[in-house]
């Protein structure tokens, strides 16, 4: 699985940042996820490989405009670009009449069923290769972290069930191997049922806007990356007097470090860091912060940058 950052800024664009946007991409490279919407997100994505043709599902966080405002344009790009699949879009139930509104107001033609589906009643949203589930977050307003979970990764075929039920080897295991279902002495067997995982699966988690890291501490267990935003260091907070329902970096590395958190992913960061050291602040601080209190590998997110989650767990940058 890959991770791709469309947008690392918090509420307002910078000229090297935009709003925020994560696109969680499957391992065989093609399908992917997104996580939270942002204005400009599609122009963002005509600067990666990502085609919206192969988007599998948009998942918002909350409804603040700096991270679902990008959805009306990418849903109507989707449209001219020829998607006919459906796409489900789990997001919050104050929203789903806006954005219907939108499309309706805007006399936007979709050739392709769009499925709104409340993020509030999220049990357990699952494609073929991924289970998603919810986790509740502390901000001005309700917000979840995604936890993407793969389901039987790279699965290879049960030969000790094949072989205990009697079913001969040749095509018909050819067949159940690709996850067909085959006919057999008047059974139907699903090739679904004969697949096991052949190595542990990968958890992701991408936060959405939280000021308690802490809620996070049971989906953080084995996760093998957290995203979350650092919208501020702490000297920023201590000069200005208040967070505004976020955390700061050190508040989340303190949390990661005591969860055991392998790979901890910040993102989010307010407009006043800078990318030049010689201003301050400077993104450099926000590294700086969370470094004093966290022990794993640390990534401070960039946009358009892709990152790779291996087999392993170890997180590294592609390109």
């Amino acid at each position: 699985m890959d991770l791709l950052f469309l947008g690392t800024s918090a509420g307002v664009p910078t000229k090297a940042r935009n709003v925020s946007a994560t696109a969680l991409i499957e391992a065989s490279g093609s399908h992917w996820y997104l996580i939270d919407c942002g204005e400009g997100t599609q122009h963002r994505l005509l600067q990666t490989p990502l085609s919206i043709r192969d988007l599998r599902g948009i998942f918002i966080t909350h409804v603040h405009g700096d991270h679902c405002f990008g959805l009306p344009g990418l849903l109507a790009s989707a449209g001219m670009s020829g998607r006919t699949q459906p796409l489900d879009i789990i997001l919050p139930a104050a929203l789903h009449d806006w954005v219907r509104l939108g499309l309706t107001a805007s006399d936007t033609y979709l050739p392709f069923e769009v499925r709104l589906l409340a993020v509030e009643s999220l049990t357990d949203w699952r494609s073929e290769t991924l289970q998603v589930s919810t986790v509740q977050l502390s901000h001005r307003v309700p917000s979840v972290g995604f936890v993407f979970t793969e389901l039987n990764p790279e699965p290879r075929l049960d030969v000790q069930r094949l072989d205990a039920e009697g079913i001969p080897r040749g095509p018909l295991w050819g067949d159940l191997a690709k996850g067909l279902s085959v006919e057999y002495e008047g059974r139907t067997l699903h090739g679904r049922d004969y697949l096991r995982a052949s190595r542990p699966a990968r958890r992701v988690i991408v936060c959405g806007d939280n000021d308690n890291p802490e809620l996070l501490a049971e989906a953080a267990k084995g996760a093998d990356v957290m995203v979350h935003e650092a919208t501020f260091t702490q000297a920023v907070v201590e000069r200005t007097g208040a967070t505004f329902g976020h955390s700061t970096a050190a508040q989340v590395a303190r949390f990661a470090e005591a969860a055991g958190v392998r790979n901890l992913v910040l993102t989010h960061f307010s407009a006043r860091y800078q990318g030049d050291p010689r201003r301050n602040p400077c993104i450099d601080d926000v590294r700086v912060e969370a470094l004093a209190h966290y022990s794993g590998h640390l990534t401070l997110a960039q946009d358009l940058q892709r990152y790779h989650i291996g087999r392993d767990g170890c997180l590294v940058v592609v390109g």
